[in-house]
């Protein structure tokens, strides 16, 4: 297969992957404050810089060379909510470079909460205006139009934006719970997931792990509902935990990287509950996750380099 044809069929989803990067980094940044080991961090903030450099240029050459692909996706009722991983990449590199660089991570979140802004009108605009969407369509993936909001007041607030700041949480917040209810009766009345979307179920994690994280960010300390936000992350979690073989038995998809910015929420999470509260039950909690997280993230990015090698993704799907 031609590099050109590889490139009409890059999928949208693979900005997935800097956002588990992101996570990872930021996690270990974290890590990295409380216990002062160092080192993962920077490297991992290298690697996912150029990742997410490499996936704009790609698929700036899918636009230009496939427009009508491109366009496809945004119509296709599963992939249109990825394309919002662009600018929450953006959003999240902002948070990893937030110490570094203050003046960079300033242009990455103006940037990146701008662009997110315009992706969660227009998702919401063509949820409320299809003509074909049915209730298969439905998945955890739609969380990230605009749950992704949630995540921006974790640096907003630190550049000085707070209104801004409170502004998406409260879009971030507000939908959560208007397409939990959905996700959840799209799982328990209809059909199973197909498998390739499986590993999406990891995103119900997501949700009240930022949401914590970035209520924190708000308030300044630990109240009721940022333990009911942590909590509720916590339990997800434990929950899909029990379903590891259900996982560990389905074939390798991009998909998979739907395991890995969670599995970082969640650890990201109960290093902050540490943090504010002090309790040594977070602390080893937040290493053990942060050890899992690891496994994780190394196990996606050799089995995608195998997938790579392969040639098994940026095919034509059935």
């Amino acid at each position: 297969m031609s590099q050109e044809s590889r490139i009409k069929y890059l999928p949208i989803s693979a900005f997935a992957t800097v956002m588990g990067l992101s996570g990872f980094t930021i996690a270990w940044e974290k890590a990295q404050t409380l216990t002062g080991f160092s080192g993962v961090a920077v490297t991992s903030l290298v690697v996912t810089a150029l990742l997410f450099v490499i996936l704009v240029l790609a698929y700036g050459s899918k636009l230009l060379l496939h427009r009508a692909e491109v366009l496809q996706e945004l119509h296709h009722p599963v992939r249109l909510s990825f394309f919002p991983t662009i600018s929450i990449s953006l959003v999240l590199l902002s948070i990893a470079t937030l110490e570094i660089n203050h003046g960079l991570s300033l242009v990455l979140w103006v940037g990146g909460s701008a662009l997110h802004l315009l992706f969660t009108l227009y998702v919401l605009g063509a949820w409320i205006n299809h003509e074909h969407f049915q209730i298969q369509h439905m998945n955890p993936a739609w969380f990230i139009p605009v749950v992704g909001n949630i995540l921006i007041p974790i640096a907003g607030v630190s550049h000085g934006y707070v209104e801004i700041s409170w502004f998406f949480f409260s879009i971030g917040l507000l939908f959560w719970l208007v397409l939990l209810t959905i996700v959840f009766y799209r799982i328990i009345f209809h059909a199973p997931l197909p498998g390739k979307l499986v590993p999406t179920l990891f995103i119900l994690i997501a949700p009240p792990a930022v949401g914590f994280i970035a209520y924190v960010k708000l308030t300044g300390g630990i109240d009721v509902f940022a333990r009911l936000l942590y909590y509720a992350g916590l339990f997800i979690t434990l929950l899909l935990f029990t379903q590891v073989q259900r996982f560990a038995r389905l074939k390798f998809f991009l998909s998979w990287w739907a395991y890995s910015f969670p599995l970082a929420a969640i650890t990201i999470a109960t290093l902050v509950m540490y943090q504010q509260l002090g309790h040594g039950f977070f602390l080893g909690l937040g290493v053990v996750l942060l050890a899992v997280l690891t496994m994780v993230i190394g196990v996606l990015l050799i089995r995608t380099a195998l997938a790579v090698a392969r040639r098994e993704i940026c095919v034509e799907e059935d």
